[in-house]
């Protein structure tokens, strides 16, 4: 035999990494898993078995929390926040920092245990998770540093409720606790009962560091334990995991004034045109779908490949395919281990067997016994494909073509997902034509699973909402300093005993699309003065009206793609038209509430500094380079969040300028509900509108019921977002129908504060992070 012959025909001889220590490590604590609360362990009960999913051993017990015991964790968190959050940015971000260092310390510990509890193969956990958990650390102590001086307007929410998955049990806890503390909360965390036992470790590591008792609790347990922190007197809660619980979650916390973040689902699209690195993206593919055995939600899963390349790429992906290693997870040379559990490989292979058969099966690479499943191909399927549309959440990829650059698009926006998403092109004119254009959170060029604390994370649509890292993730753990009051109705007018009857009939109608439109109920209201004058008549709108409002609003996606330039203007315009009929407007606000006419003048000069302020911030709401540790850029773009539905406060004018000003400032769309006791300034003002260049279906205006039309328009699948500053009774009734294509929404939860623009930016626009890789090698 030649030394070619060696070189072609030898293979990687085993290089197991020993358990003992993380054996041990078990052993000395009794065996089992159980709740660490106020910086102590609590019972310790076996009731539920922990198994290696490998080998299918029992690892360890696992105590199962109660309600009452989440209800102590909680009250542990509650009694320890408030001196936390007093100890000042620097003094927190020492804390961080000792946890970060303490990670590096057992990193090898924390490597295996996660092997042992999950079944990554130990590569993984060993040179991607640890070495996260450890950076996000690191970077929330920096950020704890700098809190004080650059988010000197907000402040902690209180008691964070964090729940997380089984897939990246350490790296989930890290992103989830490390910003909540840095920010000044104390948290109760759940892990998943396939996979608490690095949250144990994790809690050692805490007491360790020092950190004050209170301030990490985590409890233990399956659904039913996260169903009890979830309805506990939590101030937030954060979710990562399966879209269906993710929805049942934002049921629950419907009206109950909760913080809510979610990362759920993902069915990513990996497009590979022509002129692509072809094996580059092979490899890159592999690391898309294959990592983790393919149980990541940003998994690259929808493969869509050029169709002059199609045959060609898929020849090299399953020849690739057929020279993985799949087996022991301990194994250094393993690269695909073992499923975390048996119900998950049963649902694998279920949805193989009901989907599989509308493409080619390609398996070259076959799975040992157990609590495996063999990395898979599924080619020649269509867009509409069961496969392509079900998170399959495994080692399964599923593949189909596109010929134009337009129609890659079309069929990787066609998901109800919208997580991440890989473009692979040597040429960076298109790759960076296309990442725009696609719905998706994250968007990675010429690579895949680029992950960083500095950069943000999380999807759209059905993938939920809500960033994690970098400045934006800091967001969903802080709030506006000052205190919300209680709103008070305003006093709708009501008709004097004697009939009132109008010189001129003045029956307002909606303004949808660009237009006057009758209201579709065919109903009208008489307005009325504090002193009885009839003022005149307001439509009210109907379910009909909404969706006629939605679809104009969708007609008018143009507006998205217009500069920020020529959105400036056309603000500016609208607040110069304005100012013009200023004294108009003042008299119209003075009549339908009452108030002196300088009360009535300042609402309108607000209304108009408000126009000039979100003009003025079109160009200047920058985007931003993440400084990420690669050779390339992380860019952060800000996207408008796209059809904003949206229930206008009390004040006549101002309660519609205040929402539609930083939406359409942003790109957004906006379907508005005018105040509904002074109606007719906003019915007014669309007399402005169209005097000011404004778009038809960019601003789309209704009148009417407040608590009749909020159900509609928090349910419509085509609504991106609701906001409500009304002061009916709608958050419960907006958050629980948002739970429908879990929209994001901004309620007023009957409280009235005063939002700084850059709250109204932040809400008018979704961070795309934009991951581009540069240098020759």
């Amino acid at each position: 035999m030649t030394v070619k012959d060696i070189f072609e025909t030898m293979d990687y001889g085993t290089a197991p990494e020993s358990a003992g220590e993380a054996l041990a490590w078990l052993e000395a604590r009794g065996g089992i898993a159980g709740n660490y609360v106020d910086g102590t362990w609590g019972p310790l009960r076996a009731d539920i078995d922990v198994m290696n999913p490998a080998t299918g051993e029992r690892l360890a017990g696992l105590t199962k929390s109660t309600p009452d015991e989440v209800a102590t964790a909680v009250a542990a968190a509650r009694k320890a926040q408030p001196k936390w959050a007093k100890l000042g940015g620097h003094k927190r971000a020492k804390f961080l920092y000792a946890i970060a260092r303490l990670v590096q310390k057992h990193a090898r510990l924390l490597s295996v245990m996660e092997t042992l509890d999950n079944g990554k193969p130990i590569r993984e956990a060993r040179d991607v998770d640890i070495p996260l958990v450890a950076r996000h650390f690191y970077y929330h102590a920096g950020i704890a540093q700098l809190m004080d001086d650059e988010m000197r307007d907000r402040e902690a929410l209180g008691v964070c409720g964090q729940i997380i998955p089984w897939n990246f049990p350490l790296l989930m806890l890290a992103w989830k606790i490390a910003p909540a503390i840095a920010a000044g909360n104390t948290v109760v965390l759940k892990p998943a009962e396939f996979t608490s036992l690095t949250a144990m470790v994790f809690a050692e590591i805490c007491t360790e560091a020092g950190l004050p008792k209170g301030v990490v609790n985590i409890v233990t347990g399956d659904g039913d334990t996260g169903a009890a922190l979830v309805t506990s007197d939590v101030d937030k809660i954060a979710f990562t995991g399966s879209t269906g619980v993710g929805r049942a979650i934002r049921a629950a916390t419907a009206g109950t004034g909760k913080s809510l973040t979610l990362e759920l689902g993902g069915k990513s699209p990996y497009i590979v045109f022509e002129d692509a690195d072809m094996d580059s993206a092979i490899e890159g593919l592999v690391d898309a779908i294959f990592f983790n055995q393919g149980q990541v939600c940003c998994a690259g899963s929808r493969l869509l490949v050029q169709e002059g390349i199609a045959d060609d790429f898929h020849r090299r992906l399953i020849e690739r395919m057929s020279k993985l290693r799949i087996g022991n997870p301990l194994d250094k040379c393993i690269d695909v281990g073992a499923i975390v559990d048996p119900v998950q490989l049963d649902r694998i292979k279920t949805l193989m067997e009901t989907g599989g058969a509308e493409g080619t099966v390609h398996q070259p690479c076959p799975a040992p016994e157990g609590c495996y499943y063999p990395p898979t191909l599924v080619t020649g399927l269509h867009g509409s494909s069961m496969l392509m549309q079900e998170e399959i959440f495994g080692p399964v990829l599923v593949s189909t073509t596109f010929r134009t650059p337009a129609e890659a698009v079309q069929v990787a926006n066609d998901t109800r997902y919208g997580l991440a998403a890989s473009v692979w092109s040597e040429n960076i004119n298109l790759a960076l034509d296309i990442a725009p254009k696609l719905v998706a959170g994250v968007v990675w060029i010429n690579g895949a699973n680029m992950f960083d604390a500095a950069a943000g994370f999380g999807g759209v649509r059905e993938s939920g909402f809500g960033r994690e890292g970098g400045w934006e993730g800091m967001l969903a753990y802080t709030k506006p300093t000052g205190k919300a009051v209680t709103i008070k109705p305003a006093t709708k007018h009501l008709k004097p005993d004697a009939v009132a009857v109008l010189d001129l009939d003045r029956t307002s109608k909606l303004y949808i699309g660009g237009k006057q439109s009758r209201p579709d109920s065919g109903y009208s209201e008489a307005v009325f003065s504090p002193k009885g004058k009839l003022l005149g008549h307001a439509s009210l709108a109907s379910r009909k009206d909404v969706r006629n409002a939605v679809e104009a609003a969708h007609a008018a996606k143009g507006w998205s793609k217009a500069t920020a330039h020529l959105r400036a203007q056309i603000l500016y315009y609208i607040g110069e038209n304005l100012s013009a009929r200023s004294d108009e407007f003042s008299a119209r606000i003075s009549a339908l509430t009452g108030t002196p006419s300088g009360k009535a003048q300042a609402e309108v000069d607000d209304a108009i500094s408000t126009l000039f302020t979100y003009a003025a911030w079109c160009d200047k709401y920058d985007s931003a380079a993440k400084p990420v540790p690669m050779r390339g850029v992380a860019l952060a773009m800000k996207d408008p969040v796209g059809v904003i539905g949206a229930f206008c406060d009390d004040r006549p004018l101002g309660g519609l300028i205040d929402v539609m000003a930083p939406a359409i400032a942003m790109g957004n769309r906006v379907v508005a509900v005018a105040s509904e006791a002074y109606p007719l300034a906003a019915t007014d003002f669309y007399q402005v509108l169209d005097t000011s260049d404004v778009p038809a279906g960019v601003v789309n205006i209704l009148t009417g019921s407040h608590s009749e039309l909020a159900k509609p328009m928090a349910g419509h699948m085509d609504v991106d977002a609701v906001w409500s500053f009304s002061s009916a009774d709608l958050s419960a009734t907006i958050e629980s129908e948002s739970a429908g294509n879990l929209k994001r929404t901004w309620v007023n939860n009957g409280k009235n504060r005063s939002y700084p623009a850059r709250d109204w930016l932040a809400h008018s626009t979704e961070i795309k992070t934009i991951w581009v890789p540069y240098g020759e090698g």
